[in-house]
């Protein structure tokens, strides 16, 4: 194999060499392992080095075959093992192939006349207890080259890269490894990209636990890193940044509340149609193209990097105002929908909510938190929230026309009942559990601000929000052994798959295994 920088007349004296062919794989030339052509590749480049033992010595070259030491004639195979593959040379021979095609994947690379096996676990040893003594060169490449983000980079072949990713996943980058690919096809939502040949997993403590604790106990070299968070992108079009900047046509929020679209979701689409006329802010609405349409949702990818709920929302968004509004025929925009990232929702422990409970001090915010996350309330359903809701002698919340449309029933808790009549007796609302100044619902944005507060003064690390309640609402529920079937009913979830992600969260039994470290004594 020879390699060097590329220049013209170089390449004009190589292809001299009776047999010598270019791999594209390795990027480098290869030449036939004969005497007659090490002596061209001599004769053509005096200062060539000679890395092979049977050829370093002048007085062992012959001009023919018959003339060649018998050591060398039995020498016959050449092996290399590069990232993930193996790469096999030998004579043509019927039984060696069929050892070959035994290997599951192996392929002939008609090119390059090898044969490329994939390495997984035990190929390499079955390949030299084969040809044993027949093997003349050796060569295992100790690192990995991969690209990560577009960054090139190399791992030990006996490594575990682990990448939290911005999106809530898990990177598994190593050499091909049965037990961890059987661990990771236990979890939730694994998914193996075949093109970066590298398995993700939604991240968790718990799954990251497992697979750190396996790598260990096979002698892996684990390192785990976090994906740094880049550039934020193209900031949002605002009303200062366009003359004469459009609102929301009316015949749209309109047509929104007539098919009773949620107050939630017709304030995100109308802002998201916003940005849309506003980037075109010189076109009449009605003239955009579809054409422009699609560059405009390129934009939001490649410019503003928004993420994929956001790009699919703003699809919905304008598919609504020219199919819905308008009339026209359904289109289909041809860019691909993101697949969206899917992940296990944070979860807080008991001490954390405890930690939670006693950094706020307010007692209408404590009320707020406690219903959150005894009841597993949305953060919409607080806020909508009414007095004649409690249902005391049943001990239930009843939550009308939640997601979906949907009434249901959730638990009113034993231990809530008294902060919830002492927050009665000093607020005294009348309609509405949570009021706000003049009556009316309490503001959303209002409560947000408040968990964002409160958790800071708590000094607890995670991303929480009130929806982070509702998950540990549920996954406390399930580990106090409440049937998942009560869960997903108290949740308002139609299907028990959406319900079951809690299966992988909850860290009942998670206790009991024991850490590799915790066996070493210090």
């Amino acid at each position: 194999m020879l390699q060097f920088p590329y220049e013209k007349e170089m390449v004009k004296l190589v292809k001299q060499i009776n047999g010598a062919t270019w791999s594209q794989t390795r990027r480098a030339w290869h030449i036939p392992f004969t005497i007659e052509s090490y002596e061209s590749l001599i004769k053509l480049f005096p200062d060539v080095e000679c890395g092979i033992p049977e050829f370093s010595k002048t007085s062992e070259i012959h001009t023919t075959k018959e003339s060649v030491p018998k050591s060398v004639i039995e020498k016959d195979v050449k092996i290399e093992v590069v990232g993930r593959k193996i790469f096999v040379s030998l004579p043509k021979n019927d039984d060696d192939i069929r050892f070959i095609i035994s290997l599951r994947y192996s392929k002939w690379d008609s090119k390059n006349r090898q044969w490329i096996i994939p390495d997984y676990q035990g190929n390499l040893d079955l390949i030299r207890k084969r040809f044993g003594t027949r093997v003349n060169r050796l060569i295992i490449h100790e690192t990995i080259p991969i690209s990560v983000n577009g960054v090139e980079r190399e791992i030990d072949r006996n490594e575990l890269l682990i990448i939290r990713t911005l999106t809530g996943r898990l990177k598994l980058i190593l050499g091909f490894d049965q037990e961890i690919a059987t661990l990771v096809k236990s979890f939730a939502f694994h998914r193996w990209d075949a093109t970066n040949k590298w398995w993700t997993v939604p991240y968790s403590e718990k799954y990251l636990s497992k697979i750190k604790e396996l790598a260990l106990a096979k002698s892996l070299k684990v390192t785990y890193e976090e994906e740094p968070k880049g550039d934020k992108g193209v900031r949002r079009v605002s009303p200062g940044d366009v003359p004469n900047y459009r609102r929301c046509p009316d015949e749209m929020v309109q047509k929104l509340k007539e098919m009773r679209y949620s107050n939630s979701t017709i304030k995100t689409y109308t802002n998201l149609f916003e940005e849309f006329m506003n980037y075109y802010f010189r076109l009449e609405i009605n003239s955009i193209s579809e054409k422009q349409i699609i560059e405009f949702l390129r934009y939001l990818v490649n410019e503003r990097l928004v993420s994929a709920s956001y790009q699919n929302q703003a699809i919905n968004a304008i598919k609504f105002y020219f199919e819905k509004v308008l009339g026209g025929q359904r289109k289909f925009y041809f860019i691909d929908r993101p697949r969206r990232e899917q992940k296990l929702p944070e979860v807080l422990s008991t001490d954390e909510i405890k930690q939670l409970f006693a950094a706020v001090k307010n007692r209408k915010h404590r009320t707020i938190l406690m219903l959150g996350y005894s009841a597993g309330l949305r953060l919409g359903e607080i806020v909508r929230l009414r007095i004649s809701d409690i249902d005391r002698d049943r001990m239930q919340i009843r939550v009308v026309q939640s997601k979906g449309k949907k009434d249901r029933y959730t638990k009113l808790s034993d231990k809530f009942l008294p902060v919830l009549d002492a927050y009665i007796g000093e607020y005294c609302p009348k309609e509405y559990l949570f009021e706000g100044a003049r009556g009316d619902e309490y503001s959303v944005r209002s409560i947000q601000n408040m968990i964002r507060d409160v958790v800071a003064r708590a000094g607890i690390k995670k991303h929480v929000t009130m929806h982070t309640l509702r998950h540990t609402f549920a996954t406390h529920s399930l580990e106090n052994g409440v049937d998942l079937r009560y869960i997903q009913s108290m949740l308002g979830h139609d299907s028990s798959k959406t319900t079951e992600i809690y299966t992988h969260v909850t860290t009942k039994g998670f206790d009991d295994i024991k850490s590799p470290l915790d066996t070493l004594d210090f």
